[in-house]
């Protein structure tokens, strides 16, 4: 199996690409797993961002590396929190701090308005000067709820409500999770892409 480093110590995103890329003999490892903390993310969009990470984790592993910028674009909230969506309620906010925030500045706003989707963008460098990286691109439309709903996923996916399911995002199976969500798409581009190259 080759290690792949991921450029994120989120334990559900380890999970969700290790269920999709296994098959590829790949294993997804964290970057806590090398000593290695985060970097800061100062650019302006979720592809910046993903590079910037992979980037990082390349140059200092030694290994290829995976980043993944992702968030939520509430239309209500003019897109935001967007690429601030790990750390909308601040730097040291918790899931359930995000949420609330998100909830509280959409107050009573009518359900019809509070549309808004997850967007992932993935990016895969296989060494830090690597000149063509594979990005990975991929959304999933839905609404805010006005209050959290499920035990299941992480970040905004309690607050997220699926329409093909009648149900937030933390009610959904990882299974049927995988199926629908931006990380789930993007991560089938990215599977295809490798697959082309191995």
């Amino acid at each position: 199996m080759k290690n792949i480093v991921l450029a994120s110590n989120n334990a559900g995103k380890v999970r969700e690409f290790n269920a999709l890329l296994s098959d590829l003999g790949r294993t997804v490892v964290p970057q806590r797993e090398f000593n290695l903390g985060s970097v800061e993310e100062t650019g302006l969009s979720f592809v910046e961002n993903a590079i910037i990470k992979a980037r990082y984790a390349c140059q200092h592993t030694g290994l290829p590396a995976l980043a993944d910028d992702s968030g939520i674009e509430v239309d209500a909230l003019n897109g935001a929190p967007g690429i601030y969506s790990a750390r909308f309620a601040g730097a040291d906010a918790n899931d359930t701090q995000n949420c609330e925030l998100l909830l509280e500045k959409l107050g009573n706003t009518p359900a019809a308005q509070r549309t808004a989707r997850f967007q992932c963008v993935l990016v895969y460098m296989q060494h830090e000067n690597d000149a063509t990286p594979l990005i990975c691109q991929g959304s999933w439309e839905g609404q805010i709820l006005t209050a959290p709903q499920g035990e299941n996923g992480f970040g905004y996916d309690p607050v997220f409500y699926v329409p093909e399911f009648d149900c937030s995002a933390a009610e959904l199976t990882g299974e049927q999770k995988n199926q629908l969500s931006h990380r789930g798409k993007a991560l089938r581009l990215l599977h295809e892409a490798l697959s082309s190259s191995v």
